[in-house]
């Protein structure tokens, strides 16, 4: 008895779908090392930065509380993009018994295709932050110094009438010097009312060029690249705890990042998660096989990441 159409769809399916899942995770999720994932179930997302108080003032014997307001500081917006594509197989391929082996290429390649999308779309961030192509919600670069002579920059603005900057005032290479002052940069941040975070970097990201300097830096014994027998105090004090992690989609060779503890930095939502589908094409007699996700990424706190494009 010959097979139908729609029995052989149903046969296909389940196999094409394993061969998609294999080959899609078979690519690393390095935006998984950047971002903190979250789910959503609305066309956009919108996170508001409040200002918080400031320091609690002494009370007085016998006098009354001091009161304060917090205020938004700024609205950081998350719009998902649908990341779509599919192939098709041809009838006369079917009848002539191509679909096996076409359908298992085609699909492999398109698990691959989606992969590296969302990889290439997850460092734009991080890519396109020092200049005014991407910024932050607060309507500056998303790395930015008060004086860097940036077209979008000169620091993040607070309520406070200060700034806080996230990059060097002049762009430096990954060494053991540019890397302990980032680390003094990020400890003097403050609020959005003055107040101290005392904040600390947690993990670096770099692309695969400065990967040896960055191992010497945070893992040798003694101090990198000199004679003296002082100890690494990077490494002795465990200036960044999670280490280094290697993003291959970054596109300059010499920027380098460093995220830290300061909460609701990066953000990835997922408004629809990965899904694959099969059918057929009355007119042509074509069989069709597409991949469909929504998400977004994006930064709610700026403070959430350092960065320097490199010298």
């Amino acid at each position: 008895m010959a097979i139908s159409r729609a029995q052989l769809l149903k046969e296909l399916l389940p196999g094409l779908n394993a061969l998609f899942g294999l080959e899609y995770a078979g690519y690393d999720n390095e935006h998984a090392e950047i971002y903190e994932t979250e789910n959503s179930d609305r066309s956009f997302e919108e996170e508001v930065k409040l200002s918080g108080f400031g320091s609690a003032p002494v009370k007085p014997e016998g006098s009354g509380i001091s009161y304060d307001a917090a205020q938004e500081s700024f609205t950081a917006r998350y719009n998902h993009e649908t990341i779509a594509m599919g192939f098709s197989i041809t009838e006369e391929a079917m009848e002539d018994n191509l679909y096996d082996s076409l359908s298992a290429r085609y699909t492999k390649a398109l698990a691959r295709g989606m992969a590296y999308t969302k990889q290439v779309k997850a460092v734009v961030p991080l890519n396109n932050g020092f200049t005014n192509a991407y910024q932050s919600g607060d309507g500056v670069n998303l790395f930015t110094a008060s004086g860097d002579g940036v077209t979008g920059g000169d620091g993040h603005p607070l309520v406070s009438g200060g700034k806080n900057s996230n990059r060097p005032a002049t762009a430096v290479d990954l060494n053991e010097t540019s890397l302990e002052a980032a680390v003094i940069q990020i400890a003097k941040w403050t609020d959005e009312r003055g107040l101290l975070i005392a904040s600390r970097p947690r993990k670096m990201i770099i692309p695969p060029d400065p990967q040896f300097v960055a191992k010497r830096i945070l893992d040798s014994e003694l101090r990198p690249g000199t004679a003296d027998n002082d100890i690494n105090a990077v490494r002795v004090m465990g200036v960044v705890p999670e280490g280094h992690v290697v993003n291959h989609y970054l596109t300059d060779t010499d920027a380098w990042f460093l995220l830290t503890d300061v909460p609701n930095g990066m953000k990835h939502f997922t408004r629809v998660a990965m899904e694959t589908s099969m059918d057929g094409d009355f007119d042509t007699g074509n069989v069709r096989y597409k991949a469909r996700e929504r998400y977004s990424f994006g930064v709610s706190d700026p403070l959430g990441i350092w960065g320097s494009p490199g010298a």
